[in-house]
Parts: C-alpha cells; structure tokens; sequence
C-alpha cells in the first residue's frame, strides 16, 4: 500500500526536526572557545653529514725501571704527534692524561699470617701511558694520518660530529623547521576545535635552549687501558682503517601560546 503524498511530507519534517535538535544540543554541549589560550609544543629537527672527527690515540709502556717506561712513552709520543702534524699540518692537537702508576702482585686468597699482611707491599712494575687527542676536518685523508700514527701510537677511540662553524650555520634551517612545525600544529588544533586557522592569534613562543639533547657529539670517547709489548719499538707498516663518517641530526623544541579570537 502507497503512503500519501501529505504522510511523507509530514516524516521528512519530523525527521528534519530531530536532526536540527540534535544538532542544536551538541552545539550547546560544546565549550565557547573565544579567548581560548592554547598551549602548543613544537618540534623540528635537520640532519647532516658529519664534516669533523676527533681521534683519540694512546701510548703506554710497562717495564722494572719507571724512568725507562716513561721515557719511552715520552719519545713515542713526541714521535707520534710529529707524525700526525706532518700529515694533518689543520689539525688540533692537545695531549693530555699523562699517567704512572705501579703493579703490584697478586695477592693470594688464602689467609696470610699478622706479620706478613702488615708488610707494605713492593711494586714489581710500572704502568706510564699519555692520551693525544686529535680534531680534524680533513676527513679524506683521516685513514691515511690514522694508518701513519699507528707506527707508535694506537687508536683508542674515534667520534665524527659537526664543527662549531658548521653546526651555527645550521641553526636557521633549525628554527625554520621548528616554527614550521608550530605553525602545522596550530591549524590542526584550530580544526579540531571547530575554528579556522586565522582566528589564532599567536601570543608568546618560548624556544627552549639549543635543542641538541642527544649529548656533545663531539665528545671523545673514554680513555681504556692499553696494552703495548715493551719489546717493540716500531710497528709494522698499518694498513690504512675504515671510516664511515656518518651525520648528526640537530633537534630543537619550542611551545607556544596561542589565543583564539
């Protein structure tokens, strides 16, 4: 059976009616955002290849006689940085972590009488090493200023970063990325909030230090204890090492304060 033409008109207008209730409760439901202070963090980051290293070497001799181990860390090390500055004639040079200490036996674990354990013990040796830290931007020829210096000297940790120069210049496509990000939250924040981009008025941005949080990547690594034969004086020819500079990614935060009209 057919409903009537005027029974049909009468379901849409009910049904019209509902709709614009519903409508006109949820639209009271939601909270008045004129004036509404907005905080809003942003986050923005750049990556870039690496254009310096800082190369840690090492001596260390151990021997009876303290003078004859010193002395002779005292000359492979004078040998060593010669070496590297005729190689790397830009490079920064700082020596530094001089040390001497003794060797002592190892003590027994069984019990030892009162008399012998009172006994001061007697070095049977000597442990002399020094560090030499070396900064570079000649990455090209790291290899071969690293393959010439371990003739005398060993490696004992290398780190690839960004130089000072390079990472101040890189700060304004840091900011930029950074403020890009706030200003894409802030129009996915205002859609969200049933208002239009234009209507935010941004009223404070807070930027929060450098924003390099993954630490001084240009650190050197920590000294470790070496072990050299005191009985070689000149090591073989080195094949040259194997660097893979990589890059760095530089990160900055900010938050701002918007308010909606």
């Amino acid at each position: 059976m057919k409903l009537s033409k005027s029974l049909v008109a009468a379901a849409l207008v009910l049904a019209f009616q509902a709709q614009a209730q519903v409508q006109a409760q949820t639209q009271a439901a939601a909270p008045a955002t004129t004036g509404t202070l907005v905080v809003v963090p942003a986050f923005g980051e750049i990556k870039h290849a690496n254009d310096q290293a800082t190369m840690m070497f090492a001596v260390e001799e151990h021997d009876k006689d303290k003078a004859a181990a010193a002395a002779r860390v005292n000359r492979k090390m004078k040998e060593g940085t010669e070496i590297v500055r005729r190689a790397d004639p830009q490079a920064e040079l700082k020596t530094m972590g001089y040390y001497t200490y003794p060797v002592y036996p190892e003590v027994p674990p069984m019990p030892q009488p009162a008399t012998r354990a009172a006994t001061k013990p007697v070095p049977i040796a000597w442990r002399v090493g020094q560090y030499l830290e070396v900064k570079t931007k000649n990455l090209a020829e790291l290899p071969k200023t690293a393959a010439a210096a371990q003739k005398v000297l060993q490696i004992n940790g290398v780190n690839f970063g960004l130089s000072p120069e390079l990472e101040k210049r890189l700060d304004d496509q840091r900011i930029a990325a950074t403020y890009r990000n706030l200003n894409e939250r802030i129009v996915s924040i205002a859609r969200a909030m049933g208002r239009q981009p234009q209507e935010a008025v941004l009223d404070t941005v807070d930027f929060e230090g450098s924003g390099n949080y993954a630490g001084d990547a240009q650190a050197a690594a920590a000294p470790q204890m070496m072990r050299m034969s005191a009985k070689r004086e000149m090591a073989d020819e080195v094949p040259e090492p194997s660097f893979e500079p990589g890059e760095t990614t530089l990160q900055m935060r900010l938050v701002g304060k918007v308010r909606f009209k």
